[in-house]
């Protein structure tokens, strides 16, 4: 695009995001928000309208005379999907661009199988779910997928991936290409989960979300926007060290990670060393459920753990909101407890004030919904509406 273009496709997107927002949803409230005529603002909304992004609507009946046609995204013509891939489970859903589930699948896979595989099935389950929320391919305009994995976010690569065996240098994208006349944008599914859940937190501004599964991890959100970091590492707290464990050796090769003495997995080998039946994060969950008493004692204790971690990042980031997610989240007060101790204890009083610390409002859907955020939101942005709308 020259800057003529570039300048008309930032605007098309800035009007579509403020409807998307829910911050002016009428042309008269656009002309107010934006400062462009009006002239302007019913060229745009006519376009928009044309390529199938927006709707206008008759309001309900008032009063006081007849109110402005509302807009709002429209849910006729695009659609798009959204992929959690983890390391046993495959979530995937097709959603309206404002982000109503049309049809979603959830199945049991081996992230280890490899791309080959795993990306086949999700190819299969995309199709099948197209075809049962009634829409033809050609309707499916972007395409979000979140992996257990380092994402060079740019391009869909996978970096050197520590559980996901035969995937280093995999770049995803390739998989779907003739396919659909989608963009496939792929993330560490921390990011996608973190997206997720604050897209369905209308008090937050600043968001941690921290998965405790058979890893940990974190995604940072401000005012809307993904901090990814200047390579895609932003977040990749499981490996910082906590000083007193020198002697643990992480799956990185480091030694003193939190997430190789604090994550699920490690739980896990811990309580096999004392004899117990947990082979993986989720038996855990059954022991604490089932109150085994070894159990809860260690996932406490990994809760204080990871609190240290938190509270650096509390002073450092000051987020309003901490939301634990992951299987481990649901245990709920038996993980939440001793890191919300730890953190009060810790971190800056002022910035600790006003924090919530809880855990997460979607639960296991949190990726596939962020997946589904992050698709819609490309193609509200500059560079998405240039490849739905052309050259005008």
């Amino acid at each position: 695009m020259n800057s003529a273009a570039r300048r008309r496709m930032a605007s098309l997107s800035e009007l579509a995001g403020l409807v998307a927002d829910g911050a002016a949803t009428t042309r008269s409230a656009i002309v107010g928000a934006t400062g462009l005529s009006r002239a302007a603002i019913a060229q745009r909304v006519d376009l928009l309208i044309e390529r199938g992004l927006l709707v206008e609507t008759e309001p309900a009946a008032t009063d006081r005379g007849r109110p402005p046609l509302a807009l709002d995204l429209s849910d006729a013509r695009i659609v798009v999907a959204g992929c959690d891939l983890g390391a046993t489970h495959s979530r995937l859903a097709v959603a309206t661009l404002s982000g109503r589930v049309l049809a979603e699948r959830e199945r049991a896979i081996d992230i280890n199988a490899g791309p080959d595989a795993v990306l086949a099935g999700v190819r299969t389950d995309l199709e099948e779910l197209l075809a049962a929320a009634g829409r033809p391919a050609d309707h499916l305009r972007a395409v979000g997928i979140g992996v257990p994995g380092p994402v060079e976010f740019a391009s869909g690569t996978v970096v050197r991936p520590p559980i996901m065996a035969g995937w280093d240098g995999c770049r995803i994208p390739a998989y779907f290409e003739g396919r659909y006349a989608a963009p496939v944008l792929v993330d560490n599914d921390v990011n996608a989960m973190a997206l997720g859940e604050y897209t369905h937190r209308q008090a937050s501004r600043h968001l941690l979300y921290v998965k405790v599964g058979t890893g940990i991890g974190c995604g940072i959100v401000s005012d809307g926007v993904l901090h990814r970091g200047a390579s895609g590492a932003a977040g990749d707290i499981g490996h910082i060290q906590l000083p007193g464990h020198e002697d643990v050796l992480c799956h990185c090769g480091n030694t003193g990670c939190v997430e190789a003495v604090a994550s699920g997995a490690a739980i896990a080998a811990a309580l096999r060393a004392q004899g117990a039946d947990a082979a993986r994060a989720a038996d855990v969950v059954r022991l604490v459920s089932a109150g085994h008493a070894a159990a809860r004692r260690h996932v406490r204790l990994a809760g204080q753990r990871i609190g240290e971690v938190l509270a650096s990042l509390v002073s450092f980031h000051n987020p309003d909101t901490i939301v634990i997610g992951g299987i481990l989240a649901k245990l709920h007060e038996d993980l939440l407890a001793d890191v919300r101790a730890v953190i009060y204890r810790r971190a800056l009083p002022l910035a600790t004030r006003s924090l919530a610390i809880e855990t997460s409002v979607l639960g296991e859907r949190a990726g596939m919904l962020g997946a589904v955020r992050l698709a819609a939101r490309h193609l509200l942005s500059a560079e998405g509406m240039a490849g739905i709308i052309g050259d005008v």
